[in-house]
């Protein structure tokens, strides 16, 4: 075979590959009916903001949806993958029909994804991305670090976020209704008891206390708690002596009549 012809075949194989490699990324953009549509299941986010949404319609009724939505087929019509936000908003503007890309993709894919795109788009709250994190490790028996490689986070990063999911859900709409930071409710945690959580998460939203102040309650609070449980374990010790000391007075007593009777 010639040198020339041999070049030739390299390069009709070199675009053979290229044209192979561009189909598999290639995804059409359809037009997909908005009423064949139901929510992710993996949806992170719990609350929607009425006038975030309405400034989202706003914007892609004057410039239409940017960015199409991700699906992938379900049982009867299609689940949502990505894009809740935009789908809403065009059901605000009453739009029959919206644009999507369609893929293939696992319970975990679409899980991932779900999350990946709330904390990249605009920041899930502390607590709704928490409970993400939570979902995915354990219907998908992720590690933490399994996690975090596959977010591009740290492993402390995570474990901080699932962290504050010990805080009782009572005390948790506290610090979310008052719109507390995740530095609040790190400080809040330090307390183990829940009534005390639930008493300072209270008095920080009353009185608008920064995380400062509210770290300096904690530690107040913490150091309390320790001198209590020493004099307490002091007060045990103390009740316990005097126990040993009654009792062997009365093993005494109990022998000194033994004896006085048997003469």
């Amino acid at each position: 075979m010639k040198l020339t012809e041999m070049l030739r075949g390299k390069v009709k194989e070199s675009e053979a590959r290229s044209k192979s490699e561009e189909a598999s990324w290639h995804e059409e953009v359809q037009s997909i009916p908005i009423r064949l549509i139901k929510a992710s299941q993996y949806q992170p986010r719990l609350e929607f903001a009425e006038d975030s949404l309405n400034e989202l319609a706003r914007s892609i009724d004057e410039h239409g949806v940017l960015h199409p939505i991700v699906l992938r087929k379900a049982d009867v019509g299609f689940e949502l993958v990505v894009g809740e936000r935009r789908l809403r908003a065009c059901r605000v503007l009453g739009w029959e029909n919206i644009p999507a890309i369609v893929r293939e993709m696992s319970n975990k894919v679409s899980a991932e994804l779900a999350l990946i795109e709330n904390l990249q788009r605009r920041d899930l709250a502390f607590f709704e991305e928490a409970e993400g994190y939570r979902n995915l490790i354990e219907e998908f028996g992720l590690t933490q670090d399994g996690l975090a490689k596959r977010l591009g986070k740290s492993q402390s990063s995570v474990a901080n976020k699932l962290r504050l999911l010990r805080l009782p859900m009572e005390v948790r709409q506290i610090i979310s209704r008052g719109m507390l930071s995740e530095r609040h409710a790190r400080a809040i945690l330090r307390l183990g008891e829940a009534k005390d959580q639930k008493k300072v998460a209270e008095r920080v939203v009353a009185n608008e206390l920064n995380v400062k102040e509210t770290e300096k309650i904690v530690e107040t609070m913490v150091k309390g708690n320790k001198a209590n449980r020493l004099k307490k374990a002091e007060k045990n010790v103390k009740d316990s002596k005097n126990d040993d000391y009654r009792n062997i007075v009365k093993n005494i007593k109990k022998l000194t009549n033994k004896l006085e009777s048997n003469g």
